[in-house]
């Protein structure tokens, strides 16, 4: 892939922009660099999380699919009065005398170091513009971040391609906030598609269940047994908790998962950065919706299920093994602790240049979920095992422990031990795995209509990554491959939909 790059001072005008039909999306007007007086916060910001510190260098990046060419000035003026102005897209790391990083405000923000429009090669967008866009997405994954400034970036391309008529590219550091945090802040810039005056509304946050969140402690004239039975809820909560706490432990210093095609012969501790290619295909939420109903489990169960038969689909015909009928492999997920913030928070953030640092930093807590790569002859054996799976991890406080350890683990061995660590714990697993729930009904970005959100993240070791993104009514599958270990990760993402497929035929017959 050749590109050149051209920062966004160049001038663009309203008929370079394609002719879009993007409309000015209502913001605050003031100038992201100089807010009135008393609005920024205080130049000291507050130390780094433990977190924030130890994924130095993990990055998060959003591609959005837009349904109209790009319209740069009404993009510019809307980032500028609104986006750019959240506190931690304004603050930088700084480290002195040794001590621990802190946050500090930066005394200027120049925009045009933050926002760029590549020039794509022209042979190569004519001959396949969804490549093209690919590549240079690919080409972030190796390319260093400048830390002298705040570390976001914007990448505009008004490129077409199968799903979308452009795409903008958020890169940001991981430490500035975690994944959900950042997405809730990005849809904090969104508007209603169908009122741009309101912002889009999002699906209810799933309750949650398990042990712990069972229920009360029954009345006494429920009897004896009423009470027995929960009080031993809580025994089985105490034993899972310390096993899979255990097992966490392990897993750092000796346990590892077999060696197999999903992995790199190195375990992913070879040479670094590598380049990782981001790849995605959109599947029914109507779908997996159904399935949730029919085997009565939920939108998680399915999808870890899904996962599970796509990649057993993948293994077994790849690797041509015909003897082999289950491999245990296990993925790190990693699990939000803070309560999400609503999207007016994040808007009166932005207008205010104000925030409380507990609502944006990293707090996030580890679970090892185990998976299987299995032929299973009904295909509905892969939601059944996975929510045996999932309800299993839902009886532990693994989360909790696992977070506080990391933390314990960064203030008394320092942040390289605790690096050496994390990516002993992660290289020891197979693939990292999440899912996060965006807005119900279709958005527009700075008044361009958003036809899809692909959220994913690189510098973890491991091959692969698999993302789930909810958007209205489609849940799209991200995965983040190592290009060299993965060249036909078209095949891997056939799989995700053939597998869906599969699973839902079979449960529409029950």
């Amino acid at each position: 892939m050749h590109a050149r790059t051209s920062r966004a001072r160049t001038k663009v005008t309203m008929e370079d922009a394609g002719g879009s039909t993007a409309r000015r999306q209502p913001s605050p007007s003031v100038n992201a660099s100089r807010a009135p007086s008393g609005h920024w916060p205080p130049a000291d910001q507050g130390p780094v999380s433990p977190t924030g510190r130890l994924m130095d260098g993990f990055y998060i990046v959003v591609s959005m699919g837009l349904g109209v060419p790009l319209n740069f000035p009404v993009l510019r003026a809307g980032i500028e009065t609104q986006l750019a102005r959240h506190p931690r897209f304004h603050s930088i790391q700084v480290t002195k005398d040794g001590k621990p990083p802190r946050w500090v405000h930066a005394s200027a923000l120049n925009l045009d170091d933050h926002i760029t429009t590549p020039l794509l090669d022209g042979a190569a967008v004519a001959s396949n513009p969804d490549k093209a866009v690919e590549d240079y997405v690919a080409s972030l994954s190796t390319a260093p971040m400048d830390r002298s400034r705040p570390l976001w970036e914007l990448h505009f391309l008004n490129y077409p391609t199968t799903e979308a008529a452009s795409t903008v590219v958020i890169r940001v550091h991981h430490s500035l906030g975690d994944g959900m945090s950042l997405l809730t802040l990005l849809m904090a810039s969104t508007r209603s598609a169908a009122d741009p005056s309101r912002l889009p509304a999002m699906p209810a946050q799933p309750a949650r269940s398990g042990s712990i969140y069972a229920r009360p402690r029954p009345p006494w004239s429920a009897g004896t047994l009423a009470f027995v039975t929960w009080a031993w809820s809580y025994v089985v909560l105490a034993w899972h908790t310390v096993v899979d706490v255990a097992l966490f432990v392990a897993t750092i210093m000796f346990v590892r998962d077999p060696q197999t095609l999903f992995k790199p012969a190195d375990g992913g501790g070879g040479e670094l950065p590598r380049r990782k290619r981001f790849v995605h295909r959109s599947l029914s939420l109507d779908d997996v919706k159904f399935l949730k109903h029919a085997m009565n489990c939920t939108v998680n169960d399915v999808i870890v299920g899904v996962t599970s038969a796509a990649l057993s689909r993948y293994y077994f015909r790849k690797s041509g093994d015909t003897n082999t009928k289950i491999i245990c492999l296990r993925s790190i997920l990693l699990v939000n602790m803070r309560p999400t913030s609503g999207l007016q928070e994040y808007v009166n953030m932005m207008e205010s240049g104000k925030s409380n640092d507990m609502t944006r930093r990293n707090q996030l807590g580890y679970i090892i979920l185990p998976f299987q790569i299995a032929v299973h002859k009904d295909p509905l054996e892969y939601i059944r095992k996975a929510k045996k799976i999932v309800d299993r991890k839902k009886s532990s406080l693994e989360v909790m422990f696992t977070h506080m350890l990391a933390e314990v683990i960064i203030k008394t061995l320092g942040v390289k031990a605790a690096g050496v660590i994390f990516h002993r714990m992660i290289s020891h697993t197979t693939i990292s795995f999440s899912n996060m729930i965006g807005p119900a009904e279709q958005v527009e970005f700075y008044g361009h209509p958003v036809v899809s959100i692909a959220p994913s993240v690189y510098g973890p070791p491991e091959a692969l990554t698999v993302h789930y993104q909810s958007y209205s009514n489609t849940i799209k599958v991200i995965l983040a491959v190592d290009e060299a270990h993965f060249p036909d990760h078209g095949q891997l993402l056939d799989d995700f939909t053939e597998s869906l497929r599969i699973i839902k035929d079979e449960a529409s017959r029950l």
